[in-house]
C-alpha cells in the first residue's frame, strides 16, 4: 500500500490517542499471590520512583521506563511487576504464581513480597498508603473447605466482608484490616471457567478499590482540622455581625479591620484545603464505580463489600463533604457581611459629603453676599477718587472760561460715575460668573 502524505500532526496526538490505552488490566491466571503497594509522594519522589524502576530493570538487564512512561508491566523471572505512576502516589504491584497442587499454608501464606530483592524494596520512594496481599485460590489450595476455612484463619470476623462476583462464578473475601506483618488481606476464589483476562480485571478494580478508598480518606485529617478553624470563625462572624448591628459611627473602621482580617482567614483556609477535599470527592467515586462495576451477589452470612462502605466509609465521606460546605457557606457569609458593613460605611460617607456640600454652599453664599457689600463699597471708594480728579480738573478749567465751581462740577459727577463704575462692575461680574450661574 503506497504511503500518502498527511497533514502537519499535532504533537500530543500520540500521547492523547494512547490515554485510552493507560494501564490496561493484566491476564491473570491462578492459583497466585499478589501483593499491591500504593507509596504517597510529591513531584520528586515520583520522579524518583521512576529511576528506582529503572535501576531495578538495569539490575535484570532491561532498559525503561522513559520519561514519558506513567505505565509498565515487566516480567523478571522470579515474579512479575506492574508500575503505575498517578497523580499522587506511585503503585507497585507484584505477582507470583502459587504451585497448582499446593494447599496454602493459612498461618504462614506465601506472599509476592517476599521473591522481589529486600534492599531495593526496603528504599521504594514516598510513603506506604496501602500494602494490600491478595490471593487467587483454587480448590487445591482449600484442604477441600472451601473458601471459608481460609476466610476463618486468615481474616479477622469482626469486619468481613465477601461476595460473589461475576454471577456467581468468583467469590472474594476481605476484612479491610492491617494485620500483624502491615499487610491487608484478600482472597479471591474463581470458578475455573473463568477466563484469566477477566480475573485480570477482576483483581484491578478489587486493588483499585483499596487504593481509591486509602486516597479519599486523604481529605478526613484535613475535615477535621478546617472544622475546629471553621468553628471559630464562625463564632467570630456572629459576634462581628452582633457588634456592627450595635457599633456606631466611630467602631466601625475596627469592625471594618476584623472583618476583613476574618475573610482572609476564611479564604487561606479554603485555599488550603480546597485540593484535598476535590480530590477526595473525585476518589470516593472511583470507588463507587468500582464497586458497582463488581456487580456483587451476596455470599452466605457476610455483608457484601458495597454494603461495608456504606457503613464504614459514609461517615467520613459526610464529613468531607460537609466540610466543603461548611467552607462555602462561611465564605458567602463574610461576603454578605462584609457586604453590608461596606455599605453602611458608604452611606455615612454620602451623608457626610452631603453635609460637607450643604457648609460649602452656605460658605459660598456667604461669599457672594460678603462680595455684594465688597462691590457697594468698591463703587463708593471709585467715586469718590474719580470725583476727587474731576474736582481737580475743574479748578483748573475755571481758568479757561469753565463756568462752574469746582464743587458743583463734583456733585454733578457723582451720579454719573458711580453709575458707570457700577455698571462696569456689573458687566465684569457677568463675564467672569455668567456661564456658572
Amino acid at each position: 500500500m503506497p504511503v500518502l502524505p498527511q497533514p502537519p500532526q499535532h504533537p500530543l496526538r500520540a500521547l492523547l490517542h494512547n490515554e485510552v490505552h493507560a494501564r490496561p488490566a493484566e491476564p491473570v491466571q491462578g492459583p497466585a499471590a499478589i501483593t499491591h503497594l500504593v507509596m504517597l509522594t510529591d513531584p520528586a519522589e515520583r520522579e524518583a520512583s521512576r529511576r528506582h524502576m529503572a535501576a531495578l530493570m538495569h539490575d535484570h538487564h532491561r532498559t525503561g521506563p522513559d520519561a514519558d512512561c506513567t505505565h509498565l508491566r515487566m516480567d523478571f523471572g522470579a515474579f512479575r511487576l506492574r508500575w503505575e505512576l498517578h497523580t499522587e502516589f506511585v503503585c507497585w504491584t507484584f505477582m507470583v504464581p502459587l504451585p497448582a497442587e499446593g494447599v496454602l499454608n493459612a498461618r504462614s501464606p506465601a506472599t509476592a513480597i517476599e521473591e522481589v530483592p529486600q534492599q531495593w524494596l526496603k528504599n521504594l520512594p514516598g510513603l506506604c498508603l496501602s500494602s494490600v496481599h491478595l490471593w487467587i485460590i483454587k480448590d487445591a489450595q482449600c484442604e477441600g473447605h472451601g473458601i471459608k476455612h481460609l476466610v476463618q484463619q486468615m481474616l479477622n470476623d469482626e469486619t468481613l466482608a465477601g461476595s460473589t462476583v461475576h454471577i456467581g462464578h468468583t467469590e472474594v473475601c476481605t476484612d479491610f484490616a492491617i494485620h500483624a506483618d502491615g499487610y491487608s488481606r484478600i482472597l479471591v476464589k474463581p470458578s475455573d471457567s473463568i477466563s484469566a483476562r477477566r480475573l485480570g480485571r477482576l483483581v484491578q478494580r478489587v486493588l483499585e478499590i483499596e487504593t481509591y478508598r486509602m486516597a479519599a480518606l486523604l481529605g478526613l485529617p484535613a475535615a477535621r482540622k478546617a472544622a475546629g478553624v471553621l468553628g471559630s470563625a464562625e463564632k467570630e462572624l456572629a459576634e462581628l455581625a452582633h457588634a456592627i448591628r450595635e457599633a456606631g459611627r466611630e467602631d466601625e473602621p475596627v469592625l471594618l479591620d476584623r472583618l476583613t482580617r476574618l475573610a482572609g482567614q476564611v479564604e487561606s483556609e479554603y485555599a488550603a484545603t480546597h485540593s484535598r477535599f476535590s480530590a477526595s470527592k473525585a476518589y470516593f467515586e472511583l470507588v463507587d464505580k468500582r464497586i458497582h462495576d463488581l456487580h456483587e451477589e451476596r455470599l452466605s452470612g457476610l455483608l457484601t463489600i458495597q454494603e461495608f462502605m456504606e457503613r464504614r466509609l459514609s461517615p467520613a465521606r459526610s464529613t468531607c463533604e460537609w466540610a466543603t460546605h461548611r467552607q462555602n457557606a462561611l465564605s458567602q457569609r463574610v461576603s454578605r457581611v462584609s457586604n453590608l458593613l461596606r455599605t453602611r460605611v458608604e452611606i455615612e460617607q454620602q451623608q457626610s459629603n452631603q453635609e460637607i456640600l450643604a457648609t460649602m454652599n452656605d460658605r459660598q453664599g456667604m461669599q457672594l453676599k460678603l462680595q455684594s457689600t465688597v462691590e457697594g463699597l468698591s463703587v463708593a471708594a471709585i467715586t469718590y477718587y474719580i470725583t476727587g480728579l474731576i474736582a481737580y480738573l475743574s479748578k483748573g478749567a475755571q481758568k479757561v472760561g469753565w463756568p462752574l465751581s469746582p464743587e458743583v462740577t463734583a456733585a454733578i459727577a457723582i451720579p454719573v460715575v458711580a453709575f458707570s463704575v457700577w455698571w462696569s462692575l456689573r458687566r465684569l461680574h457677568h463675564r467672569l460668573f455668567g456661564d456658572k450661574h
